[in-house]
Parts: structure tokens; C-alpha cells; sequence
């Protein structure tokens, strides 16, 4: 769920978005008021030495914010603007989402204040590791398990993943998700959430009025998870990448791109800008470009009131997280636009990070093909789930992924009971 602007207190939005289901469903006061209360809440200060020798003081930050369904899972991000609220809305959608595919748990994530562009490899372990011994007595595979996020990567997991287990004396390789496969990570990690995104757009399209095979796609933000989805879609559903952007500007063709040759031009270049052939566009021009499918996949806050009636596409898929303001979302559903939200669309991620942690729990791993059959049947069953309670309520797609994911906990709280 997007937050209403850049200056916009997001944890505000999370708990304004409860408000809406709950006058949908029927919520009570006392139910609303545990919905909008993360569980627990941790704040460290803690010193790191700096490669000159001095000492830095760094504040951190973890969240549990519901163990109705399960542990907590959730990333953690290294950012100068991590705030607490931004960390308590975080992991709110985070249990929206893992509720939304109906994976066992609740929603949690971390994050310390720090910019680790400007901190060598060494601090950054050192911080790392000072870090996940502060949160250690109330993370673990059975209690809240982290995982990747802003600036932290597989590198940053081995870290936490060797902290966690120096501590307990044995190697624990469930405290993290998205970790190398050498330690315990999961085939097809990688590329899951564009693989997801790309399956629910699969099942959206008939829909939406869409035919894939040779339908034409715009991609924003050609990064991890829509260079991931541009590729299955012209692939395996034949459909054409007419437009794709990252960071410093974009490429169009209207008779296609080939995602493979321009994943291979920014792999040289840094960026997909000057690819042979191609005419420039502009992040803001490519989200009004004639297409069938846009995907944003890059940064939250789009899709606003300014240009939602500019969108030529009959089906936007958001692989990125919070791309669409809530006035762009009521301006698409009138004009019969059909939105993939984030907690449906870009969820292939976390499915995955879940079958990682079943494997390390069980210690047995599963080949590239199981672990993406898996992944389709979660993601094929989700949407299939979201669409029908959306058009039961008459509501657009990301109300109806709310509705599902706020039913599905407020039903573990009541079955569980309120202790003592």
C-alpha cells in the first residue's frame, strides 16, 4: 500500500487502509485497535568502529508486527531516511501480504539509519554483525525471520546468518531468507518476484481484455524483478517489451525490444539508455506510453492524479512496492483499468523466501523446477482468490487483496483467543 505523498507518515496510511476494510467487513473497535498495533517493537543504539579507528553510534530498528499466522518475515534496509514508522507500515503490508498468499506467517521488518554508500565492505560487516547480535534475542527461524531488503543483499544475510549462529553455537541457516545457495539459499530465489509478477499478469490478462501473445509491455525499472518479468513475458507468453527505463532514463521501440540483448547493453553500460535502435523516453513518458501492460517496477509513488488518466495500458501489474497513490487507484478503476496491486503482484518474492526456510527447516532441498511450479500454483491460486472477492465487493483489485489478507488474520486472532 502506497503512501498519500512524499511527506506522507506511512504507518498513518497502513492503519487508514485497515479502517477501509474494516467498515467493509464489519470489524469491531477492539479487533481494529489490535490491527493497527504492531506486536513488538525493538530500538538499538549500538557503536560500530570505523575503518579510521574512531566509533560511530548507529540506531536500528525491528518490528514484529503479527504472529496470529506464524513467525514474523520481513527484510531489513540500510537507509539514511529509515524512520520508525516507516518500519511499522512496512512490516503492517508485509503481513497483508504473506496473508494475501496465504504463506504462515505475519509481517516484520527491520532497518538501520546509515548510508552504506559511503561505508567500506569492513564497516558495513562490522555494522552488520553488531546489528543482528542487538536483535538476536527476538529473531530466529521459529520467531521472526529476516531477510534482504534497501541496500542489503546475500552477502549481508551470510553476516547475520554466521552472528546469529556463533551465538547459539551451531550453524542456524533458517534465521534468514535470501541467502547464498552455498549457505542455505533457495534455487530460484533470485529471480522469484519478477517470476511472480509475470504468472499473475498471465492470469489477469483474459480479464482485463488482453491477449498476450503479442501484446505490448512497458517496463519501469529494469532492475531485479522487471528485467525478470520483461524476459518470462516475451518468452514464454510472446508478448512485445515496447518500453523499458531504469534510474537514468528509458528506451522505446514500438516493434519490440529484446530484454535479453538489453539486459547484456546495460550489463556493459550501466544502463539500458543508448541501446542500438531504440528512441529515447523518459520515466514519466513511459508510464503514459501506448502499451497493453505497464509494470512499474521501480520506485513507490507513480502512478499519481496527475497522470492516472494519462495510462494507455488496460492492465498495470506493480512489481515495485507503493508505486500508486490512492487518488491514481480511484482514477484507474473508473476508467476500468485493471491494477495488479503490490501485495498480490510482487508477493513471488516472499513465497519463496518461504520455501527457503522450509528447506533449511527440513533440511532438503527442492530443484529450480519444483521450487517455480510451487511458486505458480501460490501466485495462480492467489490471484484467482483476489479477483473473486474483488468482484463479489464490486471493489478494485488492491481492496479485495485487503479484504482477503485482513480476514485471513483477523480469523487466526479470534480462533486463537486473546490471552490470557
Amino acid at each position: 500500500m502506497p503512501s498519500n505523498g512524499a511527506s506522507a507518515n506511512p504507518f498513518e496510511t497502513a492503519k487508514q487502509q485497515i479502517d477501509i476494510v474494516a467498515d467493509l467487513i464489519g470489524i469491531d473497535a477492539g479487533l481494529r485497535a489490535v490491527l493497527k498495533a504492531p506486536k513488538r517493537e525493538l530500538t538499538v543504539n549500538f557503536p560500530v568502529r570505523m575503518d579510521d579507528g574512531s566509533y560511530r553510534v548507529f540506531t536500528g530498528y525491528r518490528v514484529q508486527y503479527s504472529m496470529a499466522r506464524g513467525p514474523t518475515k520481513g527484510g531489513i534496509r540500510y537507509h539514511p531516511q529509515v524512520t520508525l514508522d516507516e518500519v511499522r507500515a512496512l512490516a503492517a503490508w508485509m503481513t497483508w501480504k504473506c496473508a494475501v498468499v496465504n504463506i504462515p506467517y505475519g509481517g516484520g521488518k527491520g532497518g538501520v539509519v546509515c548510508d552504506p554508500k559511503k561505508m567500506s565492505h569492513g564497516e558495513l560487516e562490522r555494522l552488520t554483525r553488531r546489528y543482528a547480535s542487538e536483535i538476536a534475542p527476538i529473531i530466529g527461524p521459529e520467531m521472526d525471520i529476516p531477510a534482504p531488503d534497501v541496500y542489503t543483499d546475500a552477502q549481508t544475510m551470510a553476516w547475520i546468518m554466521d552472528t546469529y549462529s556463533m551465538q547459539k553455537g551451531y550453524s542456524v541457516p533458517g534465521v534468514v531468507t535470501g541467502k547464498p545457495i552455498s549457505l542455505g539459499g533457495s534455487e530460484g530465489r533470485g529471480e522469484a518476484t519478477g517470476r511472480g509478477c509475470a504468472y499473475v499478469i498471465r492470469e489477469a490478462a483474459p480479464h482485463a481484455g488482453v491477449r498476450l501473445k503479442g501484446a505490448s509491455v512497458a517496463v519501469q525499472g529494469f532492475g531485479n524483478a522487471g528485467s525478470v518479468a520483461a524476459k518470462l513475458l516475451h518468452d514464454e507468453q510472446g508478448a512485445k517489451i515496447v518500453a523499458v527505463s531504469d534510474s537514468r532514463g528509458g528506451v522505446y521501440h514500438a516493434d519490440g525490444l529484446n530484454p535479453h540483448a538489453l539486459e547484456e547493453h546495460k550489463r556493459k553500460t550501466g544502463s539500458v539508455v543508448g541501446f542500438p535502435g531504440s528512441k529515447p523516453i523518459s520515466n514519466e513518458e513511459l508510464l503514459e506510453t501506448k502499451c497493453d501492460v505497464l509494470v512499474p517496477a521501480a520506485l513507490e509513488n507513480q502512478l499519481t492524479e496527475r497522470n492516472a488518466g494519462n495510462v494507455q495500458a488496460k492492465l498495470v501489474a506493480e512489481a515495485a512496492n507503493g508505486p500508486t497513490l490512492p487518488a491514481a487507484d480511484r482514477i484507474l478503476f473508473e476508467r476500468g483499468v485493471t491494477v495488479l496491486p503490490d501485495i498480490l503482484a510482487n508477493a513471488g518474492g516472499v513465497t519463496v523466501s518461504y520455501f527457503e526456510w522450509a528447506q533449511d527447516i527440513q533440511g532438503f532441498f527442492w530443484p529450480l523446477a519444483e521450487v517455480n511450479h510451487r511458486l505458480e500454483q501460490v501466485m495462480v491460486r492467489s490471484y484467482a482468490d483476489v479477483h473473486r472477492i474483488a468482484t463479489e465487493h464490486r471493489v478494485h483489485n488492491r481492496t479485495g487483496a485487503y479484504v482477503l489478507a485482513i480476514q485471513r488474520v483477523v480469523d487466526a486472532i479470534r480462533i486463537r483467543g486473546i490471552y490470557p
